[in-house]
């Protein structure tokens, strides 16, 4: 290696370039060109005499040896910005960029005081710049643990190494036809009658995970709580919906709630935050704050 360490600029379109998988695809992000970005990975493979990627017609994909490199940068890029932060709040300011998550359809989940706790977070530091992004449970932990993410919220079936997991509430989910489904009507349904309707399963739901709701199948697949809700008003579907979500729908008269002691189950939330990271100041305001706002709840 010609230098110890690469420029930090050159590490950052890499970084940026991995993200978006090849070069074209990261233009827009490092507002440079492909020949520009071209030239600059090459600077960057030169600098640490390792062929970092493969690009070409066969596509963009990391060397092994790349693939080892881009984990250590993502590594060294955190640190680097969590040394940034700390300097900024020993002077009594925080700065910076706070990469939040959080799973769909909150907005109207009371229990959860996300956007006060948002506000109250921008009144007291004006100066970081908030990053807001929704995502699936399994994107959620993917961002967190390979710091795309600094904290995210949600409920979460299957954890992941290398995180921590701090609960804050249980959501209520009920099991829900609309008035366009047959059973809508109907007084007393048996259990084995609701088990075999077509059923909405989540995409991020394993086998188990739909057998532990009371179903062997699903007959339609959905990544969001709104895609789920369309299926299910459709009326060819029956699904699982947070209360919170489908109440407004169900004040109306659209949605039932099927078979409420059998079906209906409780998602535990939980505040993820890569380990090790926790004490970060943006993290560690932001995660104190909201636990304040729970608090007061």
């Amino acid at each position: 290696m010609a230098n110890a360490l690469p420029d930090l600029k050159l590490l950052r379109i890499f970084v940026s370039v991995v993200r978006h998988q090849g070069f074209a695809n990261a233009q827009q992000e490092l507002n440079l060109s492909t020949s520009a970005i071209s030239t600059y990975m090459s600077q960057l493979e030169a600098a640490l005499g390792l062929v970092l990627c493969h690009r070409g017609r066969g596509g963009f994909s990391l060397t092994s040896k790349g693939e080892l490199f881009h984990q250590e940068t993502l590594r060294l890029l955190a640190e680097l910005e969590g040394f940034e932060q700390y300097a900024a709040a020993l002077k009594g300011e925080l700065r910076g960029t706070l990469n939040l998550g959080v799973i769909d359809s909150t907005v109207s989940d009371k229990a959860l005081p996300f956007a006060e706790a948002i506000g109250a977070y921008s009144q007291e530091h004006p100066a970081v710049h908030l990053h807001l992004s929704v995502m699936s449970p399994y994107e959620l932990q993917l961002g967190v643990q390979d710091n795309r993410l600094d904290l995210a919220i949600g409920a979460f079936s299957t954890r992941m190494s290398g995180l921590v997991y701090m609960p804050l509430y249980r959501e209520q989910h009920w099991l829900y036809c609309s008035n366009r489904h047959p059973l809508f009507t109907e007084r007393r349904i048996p259990e084995q009658v609701i088990t075999q309707q077509r059923m909405v399963g989540r995409g991020y739901w394993s086998q188990a995970e739909l057998a532990r709701h009371g179903f062997k199948h699903s007959a339609a697949t959905v990544e969001s709580m709104e895609a789920q809700l369309i299926l299910v008003l459709s009326g060819a579907y029956i699904g699982y919906l947070p209360e919170h979500y489908a109440q407004a729908w169900a004040d109306k008269g659209d949605l039932r709630v099927l078979l409420p002691a059998t079906f209906g189950y409780q998602a535990p939330f939980s505040m993820i935050m890569r380990r090790g990271r926790s004490r970060e100041p943006l993290i560690q305001t932001f995660r104190d704050l909201l636990k304040a706002q729970l608090n007061q709840a």
